[in-house]
């Protein structure tokens, strides 16, 4: 099998146990994700938790490191904003389609707000709005 396509088999792999994990533990579910952002239930925050000290663990381990740089001034308010959509839609970009896999039909105007907000951004982008960098959503 070639390199590359045992880098598809790979990420086909890691997407489906990913897919699976995030059902399994509620990211997927409307109402799971509506008691987090309500502070009915803590569980998810600490799957969160859970999840930054893997990273920091793996890449302690790796030796990752980064330079201090200034953070970008569209940061905060892509935070807030991505927050809002998170906590009003249920979902970030990768949810909508795990909950519509399972058969949850509003999960359809998520994905369509994703469009949406991505389309926006890059118009955004080239006309000065918004500082668009290689790589980001307008890129």
């Amino acid at each position: 099998m070639r390199t590359r396509g045992r880098l598809l088999l790979a990420n086909l792999l890691v997407g489906l146990a990913l897919g699976f994990t995030v059902t399994r533990i509620g990211f997927g579910d409307y109402a799971e994700l509506n008691r987090m952002f309500t502070f009915q239930d803590l569980r998810m925050f600490f799957s969160f938790l859970g999840a930054v000290g893997i990273i920091v663990i793996a890449f302690a381990l790796l030796r990752v490191r980064r330079d201090a740089q200034r953070v970008h001034a569209g940061v905060v308010p892509g935070a807030v904003l991505f927050g809002i959509g998170w906590a009003i839609s249920g979902g970030c970009p990768a949810i909508p389609i795990v909950q519509l896999a399972g058969g949850y039909l509003p999960a359809v105007i998520t994905l369509a707000g994703i469009v949406v907000g991505v389309r926006l951004a890059r118009w955004a982008g080239g006309r000065g709005l918004l500082r668009v960098e290689r790589g980001s959503c307008g890129g």
